[in-house]
């Protein structure tokens, strides 16, 4: 199993509960995150100790060295799951039957390392789980197995990720009882259709209110647990407030004529806000270096007015 992120737990897990015998786990070193002392979870190497699994964590799994590692385990097969580094010609080769690898998406959309949150910020209706047999291209080998589930219109990309790693985990299990079996079928995939899912960076919470109001809503839901979503309460006196948004509710009230990014009613404790399309309904708002605040406290201790506008800082 080459897995790090929690994304990979339940397939992990399930393939103790075969008759298969997972000979190591490879993960990524234990680092501190930037700027703490203390080590990020890793609940693969939780799992892979409660099993007596060996654990292999080298800085680079193509180097040499790697490669003769896992050459000696004699691997029949990798499992791949939410890892960290693409894996090389030469490293996939050390195992008899290459790799196969679980991606949150129905390939060939969204590629890349953020599937889940850009499918919701895009609007998706439906998305899945794909089994790919791994080529050194990321994300773009023959399908071997996929899985397809709605979402849900206030569903956040953390719900949306449990649910689809429990997905995961079972067409794995499937995936590999067809290998063994002798029953693979690869269709390859067309390149025509991929779209892109790169790494998020911290920038891309900056909400752009010149977007419809149901974007907005998708964004917020998109960017849980990281980078979140933010905006800048430009007050008539003071410095801008950075805000950090929680759960929206798109508004039918026909608040086109004013600007987007101005607040259009803070009546009956709410804080609506134009959008280029309608408006939102914020429902909780946390002000840079505060806690979390309904929005019915926030507007009691910020007294935020109508007019007012919202937007990069």
């Amino acid at each position: 199993m080459m897995a790090t992120g929690p994304f990979a737990e339940p397939t992990f897990s399930g393939l103790y509960e075969t008759h298969h015998t997972v000979v190591a786990l490879v993960t990524a070193p234990l680092r501190p995150a930037h700027g703490r002392r203390k080590l990020p979870m890793n609940p693969m190497r939780d799992l892979a100790h409660e099993h007596g699994t060996p654990i292999f964590d080298p800085e680079g799994i193509n180097a040499a060295d790697s490669r003769a590692y896992l050459k000696g385990l004699e691997p029949d097969l990798l499992v791949v799951c939410d890892y960290g580094q693409i894996l090389s010609a030469e490293t996939l080769a050390v195992s008899t039957l290459g790799g196969i690898n679980l991606h949150s998406s129905v390939l060939p959309k969204y590629r890349g390392a953020a599937p889940i949150n850009w499918a919701i910020y895009h609007g998706e209706e439906q998305t899945g789980v794909t089994v790919i047999h791994m080529t050194p291209k990321v994300d773009a080998g023959p399908c071997i197995a996929q899985a397809g589930t709605p979402i849900d219109p206030d569903e956040t990309a953390v719900e949306l990720e449990q649910r689809l790693s429990e997905m995961g985990a079972w067409l794995i299990r499937r995936t590999i009882d067809s290998v063994e079996a002798g029953r693979l079928e690869a269709l390859p995939q067309d390149p025509s259709l991929a779209s892109k899912a790169p790494r998020l960076k911290k920038s891309d919470g900056a909400i752009d209110w010149a977007r419809p109001a149901l974007a907005i809503k998708n964004h917020i839901r998109a960017f849980e647990p990281w980078p979140k979503t933010f905006t800048f309460w430009h007050r008539p006196k003071g410095k801008p407030i950075r805000l950090i948004l929680g759960p929206a509710m798109v508004c039918d009230l026909p608040y086109t004529a004013a600007a987007p990014g101005t607040v259009v009613s803070t009546d009956e404790g709410q804080l609506i806000v134009a959008a280029e399309e309608g408006a939102v309904a914020i429902r909780k708002v946390q002000p840079a270096g505060k806690r979390w605040l309904d929005v019915v406290d926030f507007l009691r201790g910020y007294r935020v007015q109508v007019g007012e506008r919202l937007g990069p800082e």
